[in-house]
């Protein structure tokens, strides 16, 4: 009889299952209430009328009007030129306020001008009523806005075709006269959105957003409230948890603070064939991150001087709505092009075995298929913002939805790709998985690995011809979901088991850490999600929940702050006492900077245009940018090039690298976005905040206010912190990485080995070890498994 060996006995729970039960629960009802504001949106968005009639039964559009001016609106890329209630670009107009400030002007002055009340009284009427016949269909409206409609028919073809170009659009960007009048009718029916009401309350579908007092529409109740309630929440919720979580000790990252750590030279550490591929995932990571600074700075510079860029006609090639679309997208891209490497490389050391038969073929071939994506995607969108792919616009040009601009065919590759990723990560983890409890750190860090494909996934439901409310929903299951929350996840669980491995945090404590992270985004960044949602069509309990569950993300960044630092104070004391040099200072002072900008970007600049009443009169401003700019980069940019610099100290020998190259690009990185940030962005944010609130949300937006004296001086005065940024801070990144390429290090069998920190013999059994300690008892998970 052949015989059946045992299943392999599971490492004990290292964490209480309270925590397990308190992070499921509170996930589940985080997830309950956002399918429910689905549910919501599905049922309660703003109406597409099949017919728009005027009292007379003359018809002015219909809903296949309406459904082909939004799919015109994506295809030409004009999310990443403007706006659609509030949500899109900043250069141009938001179309939504627009429509409605110039149509409310048309109607006004049919009724006698802006000297009359009685034409002011029966202008708000005509917009505030709403004559929607849900039985046929219908939408009756006044004779005074059919002729709005035919007015600013005329209009959008001049702005929008203008063969001159010098409107950040390319020249004749869109001239047939066909879509000119569907993509009115569909800025028509955003207008009528933002100023008819909802049946049932004395507000508009889209809570009475924008501010415009020629059709009646301010500040609800609800915006109002809901914004002091949510300040309540934020300082109630501090103190609680401050107070609850009182003895840092406990919880914190705290190590092991009397005992000595001999750090582990970083060539004297066996690498993989999967880990030496990383080195092309870090160089295409750099050099993709060196092209989003080049777009990114030419789309600012459209902001400088609308004209030219130096003389030279930008707009005919690179017209403003492509570079601000490769600007996004490649945010997004070399950002999961460092953390697809890092997952890669902390494999092995997670394990402490050798790859898989065929690793480093799958590396390579996940990188080959990430290419694809990158140069089909950005060709794609290139190709369809000058007119062509007219067939295939939606598969291979670009969806139009800011930050899913990409095609929906490489979308499915890019979701594919992620899937084939964490099929890597399992086959270099499983045995590992097999000997673990399924709540200890391998188990979570594959988790979370899991979690991004299968979020990022449910952007594929957004489409080109559903109702706004309905494709900014699905949308922001990325933008906000994926983004903010499973990727702070796995960032939580990637940094942790970094400073596991590195020896300064015990691997209880770490999981405490990773399981308190759940529950805190659960309970405030799940249905927090929903504050984008505010004026886009949802109904008011939307906008409550979003405003209250919103503040409670400010919570998880200010205690992890704190935590942070705490970590770095230990780190200093055991790196003074310790035997060996620390080999990763850098890198760690990359994830002290995610800390700092975790804190001012996502917290303090977030929250900040999270308020309810901020929001509606900002939103769509500089402040957005300012919050956008100083969390993505000031946190997951930050984070990515910190894993980049963590795996390159390995990857470089020696003899190529350079700790005073990366303390450059480490402060002019720093440098650079802080004088974006305080500079140029926030006092832009408050003056045009200001002027929303003085003058009016349309004035805000207009382009005689973008282009005036002041703001072009603070556009300029980015300059510097451009070149700082990209000179100082991206260069040094790539030419690190390229040394990572060049490879030359020693092969294994060549290195000396290294004592071991029990008895002084010499042994090779830690591969990938770093960090010794002389207390067997106290080692960490890394030394607790080098002993198996």
């Amino acid at each position: 009889m052949g015989t059946t060996s045992a299943p392999p006995t599971r490492r004990r729970l290292l964490i209480g299952r309270g925590w397990i039960q308190a992070a499921a629960l509170i996930s589940i009802c985080g997830f309950f209430g956002l399918v429910l504001m689905g549910f919501q949106a599905y049922q309660q968005g703003p109406p597409v009328p099949q017919r728009v009639v005027t009292d007379t039964g003359r018809a002015v559009f219909t809903e296949a009007d309406v459904r082909s001016g939004q799919e015109i609106f994506l295809r030409n890329g004009l999310m990443e030129f403007g706006s659609i209630f509030g949500h899109g670009a900043y250069l141009g107009p938001d179309f939504t306020a627009d429509y409605l400030r110039r149509s409310a002007i048309v109607v006004r002055d049919s009724y006698g001008g802006p000297a009359s009340d009685t034409a002011a009284q029966r202008t708000r009427e005509d917009f505030r009523s709403n004559r929607y016949d849900t039985a046929t269909g219908t939408l009756t409206i006044s004779t005074a806005q059919a002729t709005a409609f035919d007015t600013l028919i005329q209009h959008y073809a001049q702005t929008l075709g203008s063969p001159a170009g010098k409107t950040g659009l390319r020249p004749n960007a869109i001239i047939d006269p066909t879509q000119i009048r569907q993509l009115t009718a569909y800025f028509a029916w955003s207008a009528w959105s933002a100023s008819a009401e909802r049946p049932g309350t004395n507000h508009s579908y889209t809570n009475n957003w924008p501010s415009e007092p020629l059709v009646g529409n301010r500040p609800t109740a609800d915006t109002v409230v809901w914004s002091v309630l949510s300040l309540i929440a934020l300082l109630g919720g501090t103190g609680a948890l401050f107070a609850a979580f009182g003895r840092w000790n406990w919880l914190g990252w705290q190590g092991r603070d009397q005992q000595e750590l001999r750090f582990r030279d970083p060539l004297k550490v066996r690498l993989t064939g999967a880990q030496r591929a990383t080195a092309w995932f870090f160089f295409t990571m750099a050099a993709l991150f060196l092209v989003q600074t080049l777009v990114g700075a030419a789309s600012e510079h459209y902001r400088a001087d609308l004209s030219s860029f130096f003389g030279i006609p930008l707009d005919h090639w690179l017209p403003y709505n492509l570079v601000r679309t490769w600007h996004v997208q490649l945010a997004l891209l070399w950002v999961s092009t460092s953390f697809l490497a890092a997952g890669i490389f902390l494999v092995p050391m997670i394990t402490r075995r050798p790859d898989p038969k065929g690793q480093a073929v799958l590396a390579y071939a996940l990188l080959g298929a990430l290419a694809v994506v990158v140069v089909g995607s950005l060709a794609g969108e290139a190709i369809g913002i000058h007119g062509g792919l007219q067939g295939a616009w939606h598969w291979l040009g670009m969806q139009g939805f800011e930050y899913l601009d990409l095609g929906k065919l490489w979308q499915i590759l890019l979701t594919v790709g992620m899937v084939f990723w964490v099929a890597i990560l399992w086959r270099g983890l499983r045995g590992r998985l097999a000997t673990e409890s399924r709540a200890n750190m391998p188990w979570m860090f594959f988790f979370a690995a899991l979690a991004l494909p299968l979020v990022y996934a449910t952007g594929l439901m957004a489409n080109q011809r559903d109702d706004f409310v309905i494709t900014d929903y699905w949308r922001f299951m990325v933008v906000h979901l994926w983004v903010e929350d499973f990727l702070e996840l796995f960032t939580t669980v990637m940094v942790a088991y970094v400073f596991v491995l590195l020896g300064v945090v015990r691997e209880r404590i770490a999981l405490t850490v990773i399981f308190l992270d759940i529950v805190l985004y659960s309970a405030g960044g799940v249905i927090g999600t929903a504050h984008h949602w505010y004026f886009s069509g949802t109904p008011a309990q939307t906008l409550a929940l979003g405003a209250f569950f919103s503040a409670f993300e400010v919570i998880p960044l200010t205690f992890l702050t704190v935590e942070a630092w705490s970590f770095i104070r230990l780190g200093a004391r055991q790196e003074a006492r310790s035997a060996t040099a620390f080999p990763h200072r850098w890198a760690v002072m990359f994830l002290v900077a995610v800390g700092f900008w975790n804190f001012l970007g996502a917290g303090v600049f977030g929250f900040l245009i999270n308020l309810p009443i901020v929001s509606y009169y900002e939103i769509g401003t500089a402040l957005t940018a300012n919050h956008g700019h100083a969390a993505m980069m000031g946190v997951y940019g930050m984070l990515a090039l910190g894993f980049a610099v963590f795996a390159l100290r390995y990857l470089v020998p020696a003899q190529r690298w350079n700790d005073k190259l990366v303390k450059i690009s480490f402060w002019s990185l720093n440098g650079g976005l802080a004088w974006m940030a305080f500079v140029t962005l926030l006092p832009l944010g408050i003056l045009q905040l200001y002027h929303s609130v003085d003058a009016g949300y349309f004035e805000a937006r207009s382009m005689e206010f973008l282009t005036n004296d002041t703001n072009t001086l603070f556009e300029w005065l980015r300059l510097p912190g451009d070149v700082v940024f990209i000179v100082g801070g991206v260069l040094p990144i790539l030419w690190l990485a390229f040394h990572g390429l060049r490879g030359g290090r020693a092969p294994a069998d060549e290195r000396a080995a290294v004592p071991s920190s029990r008895d002084g013999e010499a042994t090779d059994l830690m591969l990938f070890t770093e960090v010794e300690s002389p207390e067997p008892d106290e080692a960490t998970a890394a030394g607790e498994l080098s002993k198996r």
